[in-house]
């Protein structure tokens, strides 16, 4: 999606910035791992492919997504690449033609040492608030695998609640519609938020 390949977003823990080619090679490192491709049902892409999939989710009008970057080495740059403060990544996908108000959110936090920090709380909460706020997004699903416990309890922290259950994708799906109070609720969630020019690198 074009419509955020120019800002970043300032949290307190995570930043959220475009994905762009230079995201590609760490991206690539992370999929190699059996335990990610388990948890975010993935296939293993060579790195040309990547690339490829790096520009189509930056052309689609459908898929919108950030790098999740660890804030506390963002802010220590100049002395650190971006590269090396990655974290993770969050998408929405804007897939139900019949539902333009329906967002499926994902979120991975690939670095192991970034895990357990609040780092995929903030990131989804931050979404959700661009989702709702920019892209007028008034529900939102997660798809989670079933043995994907912490990504379960995380998103009913959240306020969502299961809808489904398929024994055949052995996932779960969780749901969250944006009434007046749960709006109320995430803005409030997000106020610390600001919303920056981004460049790349």
């Amino acid at each position: 999606m074009r419509l955020n390949q120019n800002i970043l977003l300032l949290g307190k823990k995570v930043v959220l910035v475009p994905y762009t080619s230079l995201h590609v090679p760490r991206y690539h490192e992370w999929m190699k791992s059996e335990e990610l491709q388990r948890l975010t049902a993935s296939e293993p892409l060579t790195l040309e492919q990547e690339y490829a999939m790096q520009r189509s989710w930056r052309e689609d009008a459908d898929k919108c997504t950030f790098i999740v970057m660890d804030a506390e080495k963002w802010q220590a740059q100049p002395g650190t690449t971006e590269e090396s403060c990655m974290a993770g990544d969050v998408n929405l996908f804007l897939t139900d033609l019949g539902d333009p108000s329906l967002g499926e959110i994902e979120v991975m936090i690939a670095e192991p040492d970034c895990r357990g920090k609040g780092f995929g709380t903030e990131a989804v909460l931050m979404m959700m608030s661009y989702g709702m706020t920019k892209l007028g997004l008034t529900k939102f699903e997660a798809k989670i695998g079933q043995g994907n416990e912490p990504s379960i309890q995380m998103f009913q922290k959240l306020h969502f609640q299961q809808v489904a259950v398929s024994s055949v994708f052995q996932e779960v799906t969780l749901r969250l519609t944006m009434s007046e109070p749960e709006r109320q609720w995430l803005l409030e969630q997000t106020s610390h938020v600001e919303e920056k020019p981004y460049r790349d690198g």
